[in-house]
């Protein structure tokens, strides 16, 4: 049998470690944004199936505000725990910018369940730029 060629020792090599380290920040994603919906006081799946605009903008703002900086995490780690360790972070970090917003607005769960785009935008912006920096600050 003939040897396979570097390249396909390199895919038969790193395939296994693509698998487990998409796996894993995917999960992440996951499990970021399902303790994201169960701590905010309003409940985005509902709204969203009721047509509330505001609830759909702002949980599209958690998904992207988790998925940028785990991408940056997931380009430059070396294995799963620090996939792992940044991925907490960014998930405590994205809650805390809910918090600051809430903060500043004042009664950020209520506009959004009345369905206040305005309130929505200002979230996911916060949420995008925090992104941003944490996947900056990661690499």
């Amino acid at each position: 049998m003939p040897t396979p060629s570097p390249e396909v020792q390199a895919f038969a090599a790193g395939f296994p470690v693509f698998l487990a380290h998409s796996v894993a920040t995917f999960a992440i994603l996951l499990a970021g944004s399902a303790i994201y919906v169960l701590l905010t006081p309003h409940k985005e799946i509902a709204l969203i199936r009721e047509g509330n605009s505001a609830a759909a903008i702002s949980l599209a703002g958690v998904l992207i505000g988790l998925a940028i900086p785990l991408a940056a995490s997931l380009r430059a780690s070396t294995n799963l725990v620090e996939i792992g360790l940044w991925g907490a972070v960014t998930v405590v970090v994205q809650l805390l910018v809910f918090r600051i917003v809430d903060m500043l607005l004042r009664g950020l769960p209520k506009r959004i369940v009345e369905g206040e785009i305005s309130a929505a935008a200002l979230l996911v912006g916060a949420k995008i730029a925090t992104a941003l920096i944490i996947a900056a600050a990661r690499s």
